[in-house]
């Protein structure tokens, strides 16, 4: 009777030692599951993706950014920055910004297009706008020489910082001192396409003041410019070149 006992008890105890096991071993599994889901988030990083002409999207951990929407096939409404350089109707797209507007979305942009728009947050050259982890910086958008873009305007470019990296779109510009004094940029987006911008050449000279870890050149393909300048610009500048087709998507790691 008694071992009849003892044996009952000894197999309850050991389940529930199997138990507790078990449990543990879920805990760890889960726990390891977390951390491989957080390696996988951080090897994505910073993904970039040029809509065509002179518009980009960027991503980072649920942040999305657009800059110069522009002739967007798509409604998404899923950005939570949109960045506007000048009022120009290919970077200023009332029907466009629409597009990707939602509810938390905050618009940062020259002060004549917020005047337009009539919301967002006027941004001027030198001035930086620091949202969560996300600091926006103006950096002076023009032709010292050409009638297109005076200095006095305002109009801009920015300098995104995102997770780790430093992103500069150049806008609608000429090299410009304010350029060249531009230090640890990761990426440059630079316009190529000349008449109302730098042409491959200038932008390939302002690669050497920058010294950006790539750079990716835009404003061609639509309005002015083709792919030979992309392509001449690459030829001529010293750091790497990614040339994007419009639509395409790298990964900044």
């Amino acid at each position: 009777m008694w071992n009849l006992r003892y044996f009952i008890l000894a197999v309850t105890l050991g389940l529930i030692v199997v138990g507790c096991r078990k449990d543990n071993t879920d805990t760890k599994t889960t726990e390891i599951e977390g951390k491989d889901q957080k390696r996988k988030e951080a090897a994505m990083g910073i993904t970039l993706q040029w809509l065509g002409h002179a518009s980009f999207r960027i991503c980072h951990e649920g942040t999305v950014i657009y800059i110069d929407p522009w002739k967007l096939k798509d409604s998404p409404k899923d950005a939570s920055f949109v960045l506007v350089s000048h009022s120009h109707y290919d970077h200023y797209s009332p029907e466009d910004v629409a597009k990707v507007f939602g509810a938390d979305t905050k618009l940062i942009g020259s002060a004549d297009v917020i005047a337009k728009e009539k919301t967002g947050q006027a941004i001027t050259p030198g001035q930086t706008i620091e949202v969560g982890s996300v600091r926006i910086s103006g950096v002076a958008a023009y032709n010292p020489n050409k009638q297109f873009h005076p200095k006095s305007s305002n109009w801009i470019g920015f300098v995104i910082e995102l997770g780790s990296k430093r992103i500069y779109y150049a806008g609608d510009t000429d090299l410009t001192d304010e350029m060249k004094s531009l230090k640890e940029i990761d990426v440059a987006l630079l316009p190529v396409g000349g008449t109302y911008t730098m042409n491959s050449a200038e932008a390939a000279e302002a690669t050497g003041h920058i010294k950006p870890g790539r750079a990716i050149p835009y404003h061609w393909g639509d309005i002015v410019g083709g792919r030979a300048d992309a392509e001449a610009f690459s030829e001529a500048t010293e750091c790497e070149v990614q040339i994007l087709s419009p639509g395409e998507t790298i990964t900044l790691e």
